[in-house]
């Protein structure tokens, strides 16, 4: 293992993705196993996402999971990839982390990203519409506020005030440049478009203003990494997230995971045949040596200091093996 390797953290976020055949229940139970395994593996956090109305995503209440698996685990961060700050008022963002911070004292993470649910019919569902997500760096700057008890309304965020949760920014389009401005640290994906990836890690550099929560830029890479004893197997891994993409994007609905075997045994009609090849393409996978390799590239690359893996398959035992091996590549 090269040293930019070992000097970088590993984490996870685990969307509670629903599989064929199995419950919201299960979903939401293999998250909190899986956070105990990555505990004793040695990764550095495990955040869970925040999704409304998605058939396939059974994790809708970030903050109430996070709770769940930290309770389940003992020295592992535990976080949210990330609360969409558009859909909730800051003050109980702040309060719920608060909460979280005071049972867990200093392992909770505050990932906040600035999307406003996928359709029409969840945003009106919220209260919400697109141009909300537009206030993003106005609603951040309140919420970091609330942890200060610098609000001009003489409210005080029970318990969050003087309390301090690491916040993270999630950046999609605008997210780099208000991650800088607020100086906080900065996750970014993903793996499959370098360049674009490297347009915002540079962007975001460029224009860090030392804060508070931070006072020099810290970078999180996400994406999918797989690793397999083959490179077919690493593959294989890929194929329920891909088709599950493809169709969402040709049928308007993102489905549970379905098994590789059902879907390598599908015919797909030529548009949802490229979505699904193009799914399967630019992620991170192979054997421990192919995946040790890739991943010294992009560090060299990017400078990142921390990966947060998103891999998310239907196999659970195949994906658990796979956080192994990956744990073993970046310990050796």
């Amino acid at each position: 293992m090269s040293s930019v390797t070992a000097s970088t953290r590993f984490s996870v976020l685990d969307r509670s993705r629903t599989r064929e055949g199995h419950t919201d229940a299960e979903a939401l139970g293999d998250t909190v196993r899986l956070a105990r395994e990555l505990e004793g593996l040695g990764y550095h956090r495990l955040w869970v996402s925040e999704h409304h109305g998605v058939p396939g995503v059974a994790g809708s209440a970030p903050t109430v999971l996070a709770a769940a698996v930290a309770a389940a685990t003992r020295s592992i961060r535990v976080g949210t990839g990330g609360v969409m700050l558009p859909n909730h008022q800051p003050l109980v963002v702040a309060e719920q982390f608060g909460v979280l911070e005071s049972l867990f004292p200093g392992r909770i993470d505050m990932g906040l990203g600035r999307s406003v649910g996928f359709t029409d019919g969840v945003r009106k569902a919220l209260g919400r519409d697109k141009d909300d997500a537009d206030d993003f760096a106005g609603q951040l700057d309140e919420l970091l506020g609330w942890f200060r008890g610098t609000s001009p309304t003489r409210v005080h965020a029970r318990p969050a005030e003087g309390l301090t949760v690491p916040p993270f920014v999630l950046a999609m389009g605008e997210g780099a440049g208000i991650a800088a401005r607020a100086g906080l640290p900065m996750v970014i994906g993903d793996l499959r478009n370098r360049e674009k990836m490297q347009r915002g890690i540079d962007h975001y550099r460029d224009r860090f203003r030392p804060s508070l929560w931070a006072r020099e830029p810290y970078v999180v890479i996400s994406g999918t990494v797989a690793v397999a004893a083959t490179p077919e197997e690493a593959r294989r891994l890929l194929v329920p997230e891909a088709w599950s993409m493809a169709y969402s994007r040709t049928h308007g609905t993102f489905p549970p995971l379905p098994p590789a075997e059902r879907v390598e045994g599908l015919t797909m009609a030529a548009k949802e045949r490229g979505f699904y090849e193009s799914g399967l393409a630019g992620h991170i996978a192979g054997t421990e040596e192919q995946v040790a390799h890739e991943l010294e590239t992009v560090l060299k690359e990017t400078g990142a200091q921390e990966v947060l893996v998103t891999t998310s398959t239907y196999d659970r035992d195949a994906l658990l093996d796979s956080y192994r091996r990956l744990a073993a590549v970046v310990s050796d």
